[in-house]
């Protein structure tokens, strides 16, 4: 299926920064039931894959009630407890306006939702993907920053011409970072926790590789679409990604990776330290996960 939601301008409706009004009671009863689907069955499924943090951050989200969230009201819990707020966005939107709201603290949602028969696997991040994806880690401090700081990052790298580089630490980070907790090798990435399947690869499988964080080379590994990840990166914790973020002169960095190969996830790289911590067993999963697609 081809994606049906970027665009090269703001549609009609959007505000310059790409914002759109939610219009929550446009949404239908079935919608409102597709999501209740989403939100309980990757809920039941996360118990002891997910990094605490995030299913506290989960809790924050369910509060706000049963069907797709009005994100008015979520605002209103969100925005006291960690100084965050989402907006509603038409879909995939240009890196600029994208750092923008991300260094002023607002979080952009897609504001669509997969249909019914794409419930297991969605072929564009949507709305579950953003909210139930990303939305609870807010809830911890030093993650928020860190996401403070990578929009701040981000602006400054489209000046450079780097946001290429930048973007292979959101992808790695945000979207398919693990994270050891407790001796316990756990998910926090919005693109792990919003699919089962990858779920259980990454935390289970022995054929991925695991290395811990480096900036340098995170930027030079080049990242698939369309299969499952061959490589994740852990962090020791989310204050150990906010110090390498702010620590690290990403414009030193971007000047030297810039004449070097890009490295396939399964290129060894002098650097690398592989994560050697057990593995999480795999437990019986849901049914619904015989929707993932298949890659």
């Amino acid at each position: 299926m081809a994606a049906t939601h970027i665009f090269d301008a703001p549609p009609e409706g959007a505000a310059s920064d790409w914002t759109i009004s939610q219009n929550w009671r446009g949404f239908t009863p079935a919608q409102h039931a597709t999501w209740r689907t989403l939100l309980d069955q990757q809920s039941a499924a996360l118990a002891g894959y997910a990094c605490e943090d995030f299913l506290r951050g989960l809790d924050m989200l369910r509060s706000v009630g049963p069907g797709i969230p009005d994100f008015a009201g979520l605002n209103r819990h969100l925005k006291p407890a960690t100084g965050w707020e989402i907006v509603a966005v038409p879909g995939w939107i240009p890196n600029e306006p994208f750092f923008d709201h991300l260094a002023n603290r607002r979080f952009p949602a897609a504001n669509f939702l997969r249909p019914p028969e794409q419930i297991g696997y969605s072929e564009e991040p949507d709305m579950f993907h953003d909210i139930f994806g990303h939305v609870p880690m807010l809830a911890n401090p030093a993650f928020g920053e860190f996401l403070v700081a990578y929009g701040q990052a981000g602006l400054r790298a489209e000046k450079l011409g780097a946001s290429d580089f930048l973007g292979r630490l959101w992808l790695y980070t945000t979207e398919f970072g693990l994270v050891v907790e407790n001796g316990e090798l756990r998910a926090f990435g919005g693109g792990i926790l919003s699919s089962y399947a990858e779920t259980i690869r990454s935390l289970t499988s022995h054929d991925p590789r695991r290395i811990w964080l480096d900036i340098d080379r995170v930027m030079r590994t080049r990242y698939h679409f369309d299969e499952f990840q061959r490589i994740y990166f852990v962090v020791e914790g989310f204050g150990e990604l906010l110090r390498a973020t702010e620590e690290a002169d990403f414009s030193r960095i971007y000047k030297k990776i810039a004449g070097e190969a890009t490295l396939d996830p399964e290129d060894d790289f002098p650097g690398d330290l592989a994560y050697e911590g057990p593995l999480q067993p795999v437990r019986p999963g849901p049914a619904f996960m015989q929707q993932e697609a298949p890659r």
